[in-house]
């Protein structure tokens, strides 16, 4: 046993002040998570008056009380459409994560019509896809809680309809794959969203309320002249008895969600998947309640990334691979709540024999069939004449070949920086994670705000030279300036996670059950036997 001995003090004004700061993010993050929520508690009595349950309500007894569920992409569209931080409404009208339905794990994706009805924002479709691709290759049934106005025609895009067919392509992957995707339909889902029970294995309707048509009325009048009745052309009635498109047919919200539940329960599911094999484990032996005194709010303050291990691991027990040699990236052997594991973090950028090292590492892990888990904090590859001519380009190379190429489960979290190409060798976002969190104080870029300001200024600088002209130091400051505005307001968790560059932003107390959550789902995806078919089931 390797059992880290903690240095932090609890009682130091740095852990005191990081805290601080931290608190002060998590405040922020749970009150733009509860701006969404209560937005759409505010349509409750039109809900009510239809004889419906709200949004929100509806996942709560689609789910299986007291068993966790995993909330992704909570922040989908912040600062997207709306640039005011006071005003923006995360979560892209959706409410989605991974839950548990009659002991089944489940990806479950519900339509927030309390919000704009529902209608998709510009990041609802790489939210849907984020959604479609974690359940594909983690092997999860998808239960999908319909009612959308679909795309809100005044702000409608030509590139968002040609990309809305990557949608249904998926459902029909993950049928043919054997994943089965269910559909409650709870409300009108009309044009392309008439596709999703229609490219669904399984669709039950609510009578009255829900409807799917190709053309809503008002586009039937118009493109043919038609005087058609609503449920008539579309409703769940007639999908039942005269299309064949709803295959049950319940009489409330509750009634359809129950059979949902019912249907997800005789699906056997968990009859053909392993249990993943876990350890005996005790707790870290530091709470993970002091990660956020452990880590700065400023990237550029250092911190021990063994000290957020150790509040991480069970036990608190690691073994170091290679700890002198490129010292600042720190890889270990470790477990998560009784599963085998690896974790990699940064103490900085990442030199030459850094790069090797984690490169090597990762070939080992995969070997050895050990998750890995990574923890951002690095600004990048090291710079300058000494580390080019020590091979920086090729060793960093070997990382990011090595990290693009193993088959293991991958899980990354940003907890302080994640800058430039390190983003790349450390497992970022084009590096398709398995899951990918981040903490409200992290930032990822590809360089700092300071960095880039000073870039700008010796490039005004040295065209000035280039010209003879003198150097006009007001354009520099003002460009300076700007650039570092620019470069500060994108590199915030919230505004990159608002663009779905993450799978969600958690409370750094939460990481290690987030952690072991993932690890579980992975691990359980991976031992999971599935019954591919050719093109997927095609409705009759």
């Amino acid at each position: 046993m390797s059992i880290f001995k903690s240095r932090v003090n609890t009682n130091s004004d740095t852990y005191n002040k990081n805290h601080a700061d931290s608190l002060a993010a998590i405040e922020t993050l749970r009150s733009l998570e509860q701006r969404a929520v209560t937005t759409s508690n505010k349509r409750r009595p039109v809900f009510e008056k239809r004889g419906q349950i709200p949004p929100h309500e509806r996942l709560s007894r689609l789910l299986d009380p007291g068993l966790p569920f995993l909330q992704l992409h909570s922040l989908a569209n912040y600062l997207v459409e709306d640039d005011n931080p006071e005003t923006s409404i995360p979560g892209a009208n959706l409410i989605c994560g991974i839950g548990f339905i009659k002991g089944v794990r489940c990806m479950i994706w519900v339509d927030d019509s309390g919000i704009r009805a529902g209608s998709m924002t510009k990041t609802t479709m790489p939210t849907i896809i984020s959604l479609q691709e974690i359940a594909r290759r983690q092997k999860l049934p998808l239960v999908h809680l319909v009612e959308s106005a679909g795309a809100d025609l005044t702000t409608f895009l030509v590139e968002s309809w040609a990309g809305s067919g990557g949608m249904f392509k998926n459902l029909a992957r993950l049928s043919a794959a054997g994943i089965p995707t269910m559909v409650v339909l709870h409300g009108p889902s009309t044009a392309g969203g008439a596709y999703m029970p229609g490219m669904s294995d399984y669709v039950i309707g609510v009578k009255e309320n829900g409807l799917a048509a190709l053309a809503g009325a008002a586009l039937v009048k118009a493109a043919t002249g038609e005087v058609a009745d609503e449920r008539q052309l579309g409703g769940t009635e007639m999908h039942s008895t005269t299309s064949g498109l709803v295959e049950y047919l319940a009489e409330d919200d509750t009634h359809g969600l129950e059979i949902a539940r019912d249907i997800v329960g005789r699906l056997n599911w968990n009859t053909r998947a392993k249990p993943p094999k876990r350890r005996p484990f005790d707790p870290p032996l530091y709470d993970p309640d002091e990660l956020i005194g452990v880590v700065p709010k400023d990237y550029k303050a250092s911190f021990d990334t063994r000290e957020v291990i150790a509040r991480l691991v069970d036990g608190s027990d690691f073994e170091e691979f290679k700890p002198r040699y490129g010292a600042a990236t720190v890889c270990v052997q470790t477990s998560v709540m009784g599963y085998p594991c690896a974790m990699i973090g940064n103490n900085g950028p990442i030199d030459p024999q850094g790069a090797t090292k984690a490169a090597q590492f990762f070939q080992l892990c995969d070997s050895a069939n050990l998750p890995i888990i990574f923890l951002h904090n690095t600004t990048g590859y090291m710079v300058g004449t000494e580390y080019e001519q020590a091979g920086m380009i090729k060793h960093g190379a070997k990382m990011i070949q090595a990290v693009s190429n193993i088959r293991v489960p991958k899980i990354s979290l940003y907890i302080s920086a994640s800058y430039g190409a390190g983003n790349y060798g450390m497992c970022g976002y084009a590096y398709e994670p398995d899951f990918l969190f981040s903490w409200p104080n992290s930032t990822s870029q590809v360089m700092g705000g300071e960095q880039a300001s000073k870039t700008m200024g010796q490039i005004i600088t040295a065209a000035a030279e280039r010209r003879g002209e003198p150097v006009d130091q007001e354009l520099i400051m003002r460009e300076e300036k700007r650039i570092y505005d620019y470069f500060t307001k994108q590199e915030s968790a919230f505004y990159t996670s608002g663009r779905v560059l993450d799978h969600g932003v958690i409370d750094p107390r939460d990481s290690r059950n987030v952690i072991g959550f993932a690890l579980e789902t992975c691990l359980e995806g991976r031992n999971r036997d599935l019954q591919p078919n050719a093109f997927g089931v095609s409705r009759m």
